[in-house]
């Protein structure tokens, strides 16, 4: 599943083997939009978020959005690559290098100076993998968004706020910030948008240069909460819960026992009566090995 940090390096591979060389074949068997010319120079391979673009010398543009299931490879001329013909959706070949994007749902080209106005692109915001991103940009944004009432979770994968924030990071980085995904973004304190943005940034680019994702330096398999639903919290000891949420119906994981700042169900009055479990899940939860009675 690729990310803003995966997405970031794919980048800088493909500028470091394609920029300045002639184009010597293109492919791209379902591309919307005109094919690159043999012979244009490449000058430009950049990411955003989720986005990755290249950009030849006579202003044409090939916009790939990764989204769940796109990647980009890049491959010494002649060598076997590690995904099948059928994945295939772009080929870029130059002298010595191919690089080949797999599955990506969207590829298609558009001239600059044209960006702003190509549809579906819109306006995105601040890109967290660079360095110098204004992060105060991103404070703004979050204390400013036009639906006080939308869940934080959702609001950290809407790339109008922040680029590179995908379904790992929104969950990693609200377990580092103690804050509730359920929390609605209207009641966030500056403070607490300051943080969320310094711990966003931080966790993407100390990923930059890695091969594996890490989120939580010292966990079994380097992620606090994300893909550990049923597992003890490495924080409380409460047990990681998951649910599908938001309108793609992406798989959140996040930690009930800690996870509690502005979280608006402990935040209804204390003469509620709270509803007993369903005996099943009492059960289950009452046999967890860390939740057992010492005898």
């Amino acid at each position: 599943m690729p990310e803003g940090d995966t997405i970031h390096r794919a980048a800088s591979a493909l500028r470091t083997a394609l920029a300045g060389t002639p184009l010597r074949r293109f492919d791209a068997p379902r591309l919307i939009g005109p094919c690159p010319e043999p012979g244009r120079v490449v000058e430009r391979v950049e990411s955003h978020g989720k986005h990755l673009e290249i950009e030849w010398d006579d202003g044409l543009v090939l916009h790939t959005h990764m989204r769940m299931s796109g990647t980009w490879h890049l491959y010494r001329t002649g060598d076997t690559w590690r995904r099948s013909y059928n994945e295939m959706r772009a080929t870029i070949e130059v002298d010595d290098w191919v690089a080949v994007c797999f599955n990506a749902p969207t590829v298609e080209t558009y001239r600059q100076p044209d960006r702003r106005r190509h549809p579906g692109m819109g306006r995105l915001g601040p890109d967290l993998c660079k360095g110098d991103t204004d992060l105060g940009e991103v404070v703004n944004l979050l204390l400013s968004y036009p639906d006080a009432d939308e869940a934080l979770a959702e609001v950290m994968l809407d790339q109008r706020v922040m680029c590179g924030v995908g379904n790992v990071y929104r969950c990693e980085v609200l377990w580092a910030t103690e804050l509730s995904p359920f929390a609605r973004v209207g009641d966030l304190s500056e403070h607490d948008a300051i943080r969320l943005a310094n711990t966003a940034a931080t966790m993407l680019r100390a990923n930059l240069h890695r091969s594996a994702r890490v989120t939580a330096p010292g966990t079994r398999n380097g992620h606090a909460v994300y893909g550990r639903n049923g597992q003890r919290c490495g924080r409380c000891g409460e047990t990681v819960s998951s649910q599908q949420v938001g309108r793609h119906r992406r798989t959140l994981y996040w930690c009930p026992g800690c996870q509690v700042h502005l979280d608006p169900v402990r935040e209804q009055s204390l003469d509620d009566t709270p509803m007993d479990p369903h005996p099943a899940a009492a059960k289950f939860l009452a046999e967890l090995p860390w939740r057992r009675e010492v005898s």
